[in-house]
Parts: C-alpha cells; structure tokens; sequence
C-alpha cells in the first residue's frame, strides 16, 4: 500500500479571524478534538503519521506525513514524532482560531514516542487519551455474530480493542478485486489504513467528555473511582516531571518508600465520600500510579438525605449552624443504614476490604467513620488510619447538651477504633477524647501539574478567560472586564464559613479608599471584584449562601458597586479556575473557620500576594508581610489597607509576588503528601504500632528515610500549636 502525506485542507476564515480577534468580542477560539496514530513503514526506514480532527459531531480535517525512522535510534525518533504532533496541532489551532480539548493518541505511537502525552497535557493543555487501535478490523467480542444491532452490553468491560478479535475474510473474495494469486491463504485480516486509525481514536475520545466539555468522571465496579478514565488518560508518563516540583530530599524519601511498597506488594485503600469537590484524591492516585505503587480509592453511592445530614453535621463542628440545627435520631439511622449498606459491598467476597483486599485502609473525614467497626468485625488486624479534614470545635464538644457534642460523641464512637488519628496541624482541631499518642499531623495538599496549577500557555489562558465571559453572559452576570481592568478574587465553595460577606465589605472600604487617596484614578482603573467556586456533590448549602450573597450586594452600600462585582458558581473546570486565579492581582481567602485551606497555597505558587485571616491552618502558609498579610477575622478596614497598599505600590507587589511564588512548602504538594501515605502504609506493613505524639508526619518519615530538614528548605512552621483545647 502506497504511503502517501497529505496536508490539512480547510482553510480558516479570515473573517472569523478578525471577529474572534478582536478583544472586544466575547468569543472564544472553538473547542475541538484530535486523535493521532503512526507506524513504521518501508522496511524500518520510515513513520507515518496521521493526524485527525474532529468538531465533536463531524471529522473535520485531516493530515498525514512520513518522517525518517532510525530503529537504532528510539529517542530522536520519539522526539521528532513528539515534535511534528505538537507543531501540527499548535499550528492548527492558531490558523482556525480552535482550542483542541482532548486528543485520542493510538498506543502503537505512544511506545514510539513515550512522553507525546506528557507535552500534549503540559505544553497545550490537551487532555490526552489512548486506546489500543489495531491496525486490523476487529469484531464484537461480546457478540460476534450480530450484525445488525449494537448489543447493550458490548464492550461494557472490554479495554478499548486490546481483546477483540481480528475479523478475516475469504482471500476468494478479495481475488478479482486485488489480484490475489492461488496459494495466499484462505483467511486474510482486513488492514485498517493509519487515517482510519486516527479517525476511530478521535471518536473514543469524545466519548469521554460530558456536559461543558468536561472529561467524564468514571466509577467503576465495587464503585471504585477509576482515575484518569480507568488509565486511558495519560497526563503525566514523564515522572521526572513530578520530581521537578520538590526538593531533592522530598524526592528522595518518596522514592525509598515507594520501593518497599512496591517489592512487598503492598496495596493501599482508600475511603471517603464523594469522588468531587475539595480534598480529592485524583491526583495522588495518579502519582501513586506512576510510581507503580497498588492503590485504590473508593466511594459509597451518593445519597442525597445522607450529605444534607453530612453537611449539617460539618457546620455544627464548626459552630456556623443555626443553634437550634440538631442531629436527630433518624438521621442516625439513615446515616448508619447507608454506611452499613455501602461497606458491606467492599467486604463482601473480592471486595476492598475483605480477605485479600487492601492491607492498609484511609478513611476520610465525618461521613465515612461508620466503616471502621465493620472493618474491626471483618479484618480485626487491618491498621486504619483516619483523616480529619475539617474543623472540629474543641471548645464546643465538651459542652454539655450542645449540638457539637452529640455529633462528636456520635461521630467518635466509630472514629476511637481507628489505629491512627491525622488532623490539620490547626490549634484546637482536636477534641481531647484522641489520645495524643495516636494524634499526627498532615496539611492538605494540592498538585502542581494538574489542570488547576499548572503554567497556562496564553493561547490556553485567552480560551479559559473567553469560557468564564460567556458563562457570565449566559447567567447576565456582570461582566469581568480583564484585560482592561485588573481584579481581585477570592476562590472558595459557597459555604457560610468562607466569609464571604466580608470580603465584599472590605472590597467595598477598597473602593472608597482607592477614590479618596488616588482621585487621579478612573473608576474604570478601579480593580474588580470576582467570587467563584465549585462546589461538592455533597455540599447542599451552596445555593443558600449565593442567594444570600447576592443580596447583600443589591443593598446599600453595596450596591454602589455592585455593577464591579461578579459572583460565579462555576462548572467543574481545574483550567477555569487555573486562569482565573493566575490573572488577578490578589488572592483573598477571609474565612471565618477555616481547615487548612490549600487554596492559599495554590494561590501563593501562581505568584498572587494573599490577604487573608488568621483562621485555620491559613497562617501557616502565608508569611505575613513577605508573600501576603495577616488579618483578625472581620477587620475589614485593614483588608481595604492592605488591597490598597497591593494596588498601588508597583515595587511592594512585585517583591511579594516573587516571594510567594518561590516559597512554598513540598508539604502542601501531591509528591510530599503522598510521601506521608507511602511512610504510613510501610510502618503498618511492617507491623510496627506508631504513637506519633502529635508529630508532623513529614519529620517522622523524612526521619525514618535518613532524608531530615536541611536549613534553608521551605516547610511549614511547626511551632506554636495547640492542637487540644
């Protein structure tokens, strides 16, 4: 068969160019899909590759071309492969104004060119999927002889072509087409050409995105969430990209760890309650993944009743609920029965939990404590470590008849069979029932090279940016006017512990300041004022708190500037909130009870000062003065002095922007969090019993790989704490 290179044949418009151009205009470059696929051709000696694009409903364009191949010489073939994708699909989308979201990328390729995915993701911001396209047509495996009709249950648990059988055909009837001569065998595979390849890996790749766009979240069976697709999303096969996100030490103790793990064949399970919102444990899995290290993360069915109570559980121990607001003897018991009807699947026979399952269990947080005596029942030698994420008020739970210490008493009941307890390493978060010996300490974590952290390309950032402007146009919401005015934001969930009604005050004291001590200024060179988040399938509240917020700022005195403030509830989008969060002049964060809040961190890596108020584990993030300010809850005037401040002195901005963004703890990142799991799952294997005495598990593992602080490395303040009042 000829191999022939063919070019992209659509032409862009030149006058959708200059409309969508034009910063004016509310549009955003269009989103599309690409799937590529090569092979080796011409006896070793060449590479075809094909490239396909398609719009989500038709094939669109397509090109091919064939480049040198040395068989002797597999990383200048993978970089010249990974080279012509990335040249073609950039090339492609600046010439059609187009932002490619997800592209299929055929195995056969990949091995060719291991990293190709790993560039697609970090340098474009194209969500990369592969699938194992055969270079022959295959058939049904469920259901090979039916024709006609597609089953319901084809391909329900078959890997994307990786078992389906070849179909052949009769070499009699190819002969007078082809030219076939007597003596070729009597069954011949039916080819399937590279840009048919290419074609069927752009439509599996679309299969994967739902509503807005978004990669579909996939739960599997046992409802086990299946990270990256199950595997067949490829962000990140380069580890060393990991590596370049912490220090030396970090990496090194992560990679002791992981080994033990990995020759003992250790597998590590994880629990809590929803497979969204804050605190997920996506990118940690994927790390782990990538170490090659066997974990699992699972989550019960969603119900509704059980997350109201959930919710109302997490605002009493955080003492922001109504004070008559009560957990009431049927919410226990729904809260149980769902608990109870949830576990038993995971230590039914093959599942997580039972006999052969998991030999270390996690549990997170309130809603999932109701495991652990079925687990004690079940596997009574099963170390299980449980995490607190949130704020408990320890000065409330020992107060007799009051909401906090029904819920903590019902709560620990389950939670004091735990091996071990893992709180924030916030003062007071500890009721005094945890014995201290079991108590350590771990921060939150976020990740650096996920879509919500990672270097946007500014082709990228204009797409992000061009979303959250038709998403306000869609709810005639106030337009964000960026890049024409500057904004301050703070990113939080709609939660009445986010201090939200403060935030609008002190932008309010700004704007007042900003017209009396610089009346040079424009109201058009004011800064906006953007409040966003996604929220979590378990968080009811969220509508409550935006109704409420968007009245506050329809009274007097806000609503003088109520046409400069936007307030979004946005679609599960990392990259939106990437953008949103990388172009504004500064980071907020005035929660009134606070966990550890990692958003603070994320905020201070993009090189954005935060002010924000000494609640919670917030202080131990931020240097007060150097990469943000520290203020007491409801000071709102000195917030307005410190955005001012920020505003308009150019050289403090500066200086703090350069600091935060290069003072940030390996702590708070997904490779120095994962080496707190690892260390927790190999002293458990070993058998030993750890009493961590409130010690941070950072120092205890470094300690344990040989690998301690060195003067001079970030890390959070370990002094100072009371974690028991």
């Amino acid at each position: 068969m000829a191999h022939l290179s063919f070019p992209f044949e659509s032409v862009p418009s030149a006058a959708v160019r200059r409309r969508l151009s034009s910063t004016v205009d509310s549009k955003r470059p269009n989103p599309m899909w690409a799937a590529v696929a090569g092979a080796v051709i011409n006896n070793n000696s060449q590479y075809e590759i094909a490239v396909s694009v398609h719009d989500s409903v038709y094939s669109t364009d397509f090109t091919s071309l064939v480049i040198p191949y040395n068989p002797n010489n597999p990383d200048k073939n993978a970089k010249e492969i990974e080279q012509y994708v990335l040249q073609t699909l950039r090339k492609f989308s600046v010439e059609h104004l187009c932002k490619f979201l997800g592209a299929g990328v055929t195995l056969g390729l990949l091995k060719e060119s291991p990293n190709v995915c790993t560039r697609l993701w970090m340098d474009m911001d194209i969500v990369p999927y592969v699938f194992n396209i055969k270079p022959f047509h295959t058939d049904s495996l469920t259901r090979p002889n039916v024709k006609h009709r597609i089953s319901s249950t084809t391909g329900s648990y078959v890997p994307s072509g990786a078992e389906t059988p070849t179909v052949y055909v009769d070499s009699e009837h190819l002969r007078a087409m082809s030219g076939l001569q007597a003596g070729v065998s009597t069954r011949l595979p039916i080819p399937r050409t590279l840009d048919e390849q290419a074609d069927s890996a752009a439509r599996k790749c679309l299969m994967h995105f739902g509503p807005g766009n978004n990669p579909r979240l996939s739960i599997g069976p046992r409802n086990q969430v299946m990270v990256d697709a199950g595997g067949k999303v490829h962000l990140l096969d380069d580890i060393d990209e990991y590596k370049k996100t912490v220090g030396p030490r970090t990496w090194s103790a992560v990679i002791k760890l992981a080994d033990e793990l990995r020759e003992k064949k250790v597998k590590i399970g994880f629990f809590s309650s929803t497979p969204q919102g804050g605190g997920m444990r996506h990118a940690l899995i994927r790390f782990l993944n990538a170490l090659d290290v066997d974990a699992a993360w699972y989550v019960p069915n969603p119900s509704p009743s059980v997350f109201r109570t959930t919710k109302n559980n997490h605002n009493i121990l955080q003492g922001v609920a109504a004070p008559d607001l009560r957990l009431t003897q049927e919410a226990k018991d729904n809260f149980d029965a769902w608990i109870l009807k949830n576990g038993l699947r995971w230590t039914a026979e093959g599942g997580p939990l039972a006999e052969g399952g998991v030999d270390v269990a996690f549990i997170d947080d309130p809603q999932m404590p109701g495991l652990i005596p079925l687990i004690k029942k079940v596997r009574p030698e099963l170390p299980i470590i449980y995490r607190s994420h949130i704020e408990i008020r320890s000065d409330l739970v020992h107060k007799p008849g009051s909401p906090q210490e029904e819920v903590w008493k019902y709560l620990w009941n389950n939670i004091q069979l735990a091996d071990l307890f893992i709180s924030h390493p916030v003062s007071k978060f500890v009721p005094s029932d945890v014995p201290t010996e079991k108590l350590a300490l771990l921060g939150a974590a976020t990740d650096w090279l996920d879509g919500l952290n990672k270097e946007l390309d500014p082709w990228d950032t204009q797409f992000y940016m061009g979303e959250f402007r038709n998403l306000c146009a869609k709810e005639k919401m106030t337009e964000l006017r960026w890049p024409e005015r500057d904004y301050f934001v703070q990113v939080a969930r709609f939660d009445p512990a986010k201090g939200i009604p403060d935030v609008i005050d002190s932008y309010c004291k700004f704007r007042k300041m900003l017209s009396a001590k610089a009346p040079e200024l424009s109201e058009d060179e004011h800064p906006q004022l953007l409040l966003c988040g996604h929220g979590a399938v378990d968080d009811p509240d969220a509508s409550i708190i935006y109704d409420q917020v968007m009245q506050q700022i329809s009274s007097a005195p806000y609503n003088t500037y109520a046409s400069d403030i936007i307030v979004m509830r946005l679609p599960p989008s990392d990259q939106l909130l990437n953008a949103l969060m990388a172009n504004s002049r500064v980071a907020l964060q005035l929660s009134t009870r606070e966990g550890f809040e990692v958003k603070v961190s994320e905020a201070l890596h993009a090189g954005r000062p935060v002010v924000a108020c000494r609640t919670g584990g917030i202080p131990l993030q931020i240097e007060d003065g150097k990469s943000g300010f520290l203020v007491t809850p409801g000071d709102n005037a000195a917030v307005a002095g410190h955005l001012f401040d920020l505003y308009t002195d150019e050289e403090l901005y500066r200086r703090m922007s350069a600091y935060a963004k290069s003072h940030v703890s390996d702590e708070v990142s997904t490779v120095g969090n994962a080496a707190a799991w690892l260390y927790l799952a190999v002293m458990y294997h070993r058998g030993e019993k750890l009493k961590p005495n409130g010690a941070w598990l950072n120092d205890m593992l470094r300690a344990e790989c040989g690998e301690e602080y060195v003067a001079g490395e970030p890390r959070l303040p370990r002094g100072g704490l009371q974690m028991q009042g």
